[in-house]
């Protein structure tokens, strides 16, 4: 079965290759590369956390992947097979730049590459229906690609969960509806309302990756958080649309091999070529375009 990894970090420093080492991979390109063609992953996504050199001063600039060194607006440090979400640092608009920094996006948006944006809530003090995101939602729609949102527990203690909680999508849902909004961690712990929030709107979808952490075995865990499991496997049911699901991984947070079997426990042998394959590359539209691993560039 082929695989599209919907949510994946790509980046060289220590902190990824540290992460890495803790769930049994190596991160560098050619170690993804293999991990991938082992386990059928013939594209990813990849969420913008850092910043190449030069970064303008004054402006929100688009955070990017990149493992081989800082990355230009006409080409960027990946494999071809995987693209990216521009990372949109909130704190960083300001009605100054706002102008400015979008014309920026727009041109990260017209390469191949950049699939959709990406935000922070959590990690960023700011609630999504801050106004100072909306002319973000408005480009994304205008370009047809999605706004991946990151909902849920954060990492470490420094987040603030309540501007991470996914019902706060709910009112950009409502009030952006030519826009494509990703549910990213399935808004984990807060499962019931994540389903709720794309149970009412149509434009939202959910990513299922960050369930899982470190180097795990299937069946173990599948064994240790039956309970955890067969709740996210009621509230799937419940939302009862596979069409609105896409597999991630969130690598390198968890091995790849593993947690493709938890997640293909989750899901129903009929709706598995679409959670793990076809819903990403309608979704992301862009990735139809990139070449697969082998073919020559276009």
């Amino acid at each position: 079965m082929k695989i599209i990894d919907a949510h994946i970090h790509y980046a060289g420093h220590e902190g990824f290759n540290q992460t890495a080492r803790e769930s049994g991979q190596i991160n560098t390109a050619a170690a993804v590369a293999e991990n991938f063609r082992r386990n059928g992953v013939v594209a990813a996504v990849a969420m913008g956390t850092g910043r190449s050199d030069g970064r303008p001063d004054g402006l929100c600039e688009p955070m990017r992947p990149d493992l081989a060194g800082p990355v230009t607006e006409e080409s960027c440090a990946l494999p071809r097979n995987i693209a990216y979400c521009a990372g949109v640092d909130s704190g960083a608009i300001t009605p100054e730049n706002t102008a400015k920094s979008l014309e920026l996006f727009e041109r990260y948006l017209k390469t191949p590459q950049c699939v959709g944006l990406k935000f922070y809530p959590g990690y960023h003090h700011i609630y999504m229906s801050d106004k100072r995101h909306f002319p973000f939602f408005e480009l994304a729609a205008a370009y047809g690609v999605p706004v991946v949102i990151h909902t849920g527990d954060t990492a470490g203690t420094r987040g603030h969960v309540k501007y991470s909680h996914p019902l706060t999508i709910d009112e950009i849902a409502v009030d952006f509806p030519q826009t494509h909004f990703v549910l990213a961690h399935y808004g984990n712990p807060w499962i019931v309302d994540a389903t709720e929030v794309a149970a009412k709107n149509e434009n939202v979808s959910i990513d299922l990756s960050g369930l899982a952490a470190g180097k795990i075995e299937s069946e173990t865990f599948l064994a240790q958080y039956r309970g955890y499991l067969e709740y996210l496997k009621t509230w799937m049911a419940y939302l009862g649309d596979w069409s609105r699901f896409l597999y991630g991984s969130d690598y390198p947070l968890v091995n790849i091999d593993e947690y493709i079997k938890v997640i293909r426990a989750l899901i129903p042998e009929e709706h598995q070529e679409a959670v793990f394959y076809s819903n990403a590359l309608r979704t992301f539209g862009k990735l139809a375009r990139l070449p697969q691993p082998g073919e020559e560039e276009k």
